[in-house]
């Protein structure tokens, strides 16, 4: 059975409490690691974004379905002016000069045909471009939250970084000082069963939260003082005090 003195023993406690610190920092970490908000935005703007390339795909295609109704208006308005021309020279036969007038009326009909199909893929193209600002400011703030919480949880992240670098450095000064023996115990329990040490007190060990039965209490008290018990239910080194029975 290890031994070490009682007074040695007892520093367990304090080199638990750093462990029990430290492991409490790096649960927290976990915890903002792995924050539901993070998870929730970036499902909202994974959805946000891809509404948004589908807003500025519509604006896209209007755009070009705009362009070759301007090309179609022009295209015919340039014929127009070119029989206008013609016409207005007073040259040619007559009936060639008839013919000339009814294409021109048909012609107008035409532009004016282009010039309404123009005006309704403009007036879209108005709906579409305020769809896809209002999804732009849909990312933004969806990108702008992400921000904030990012930042936040940044700040939280440091907080803990530094604070367990000071434990760290604490507990590695103090666990210098122990029994090597000993520390060795309490490393290898520590790392098994996640505890270390803790107090036996009237009858209870604080390691699991549990009352002893009365022949694992009267074992242990029957142990030397010098003695390293084990709490029989957690598996952690019990510290011993007279003055806690």
């Amino acid at each position: 059975m290890a031994k070490a003195a009682p007074a040695e023993q007892l520093k367990l406690l304090d080199l638990q409490g750093l462990d029990a610190r430290l492991r409490s920092l790096s649960n927290r970490r976990r915890s903002l690691e792995t924050d539901p908000r993070i998870a929730d935005l970036q499902a909202a703007l994974g959805i946000a974004n891809g509404e948004l390339g589908a807003a500025k795909m519509a604006v896209h295609d209007a755009e070009a379905e705009l362009k070759r109704a301007e090309a179609d208006v022009e295209q015919v308005a340039s014929r127009i002016e070119r029989d206008e021309a013609r016409l207005n020279s007073g040259t040619g036969l007559s009936k060639d000069l008839v013919a000339l007038q009814k294409d021109i009326a048909s012609l107008n009909k035409r532009r004016s045909d282009l010039e309404d199909v123009e005006l309704e893929v403009l007036e879209r193209l108005d709906g579409l471009r305020e769809r896809q600002a209002t999804q732009q400011r849909i990312v933004d703030d969806i990108q702008g939250s992400f921000g904030v919480i990012r930042a936040e949880l940044d700040a939280a992240l440091a907080e803990i970084a530094s604070e367990a670098t000071e434990v760290t450095a604490r507990r590695a000064e103090f666990a210098a000082g122990l029994d090597g023996g000993m520390l060795a115990v309490y490393e290898k329990t520590l790392a098994k069963r996640g505890v270390g040490a803790a107090r036996l007190f009237h009858g209870t060990s604080e390691g699991s939260g549990m009352q002893l039965s009365p022949g694992d209490l009267a074992e242990i008290k029957a142990a030397a003082e010098d003695d390293i018990v084990f709490c029989p239910d957690s598996g952690c080194i019990l510290v011993r005090s007279a003055e806690w029975v």
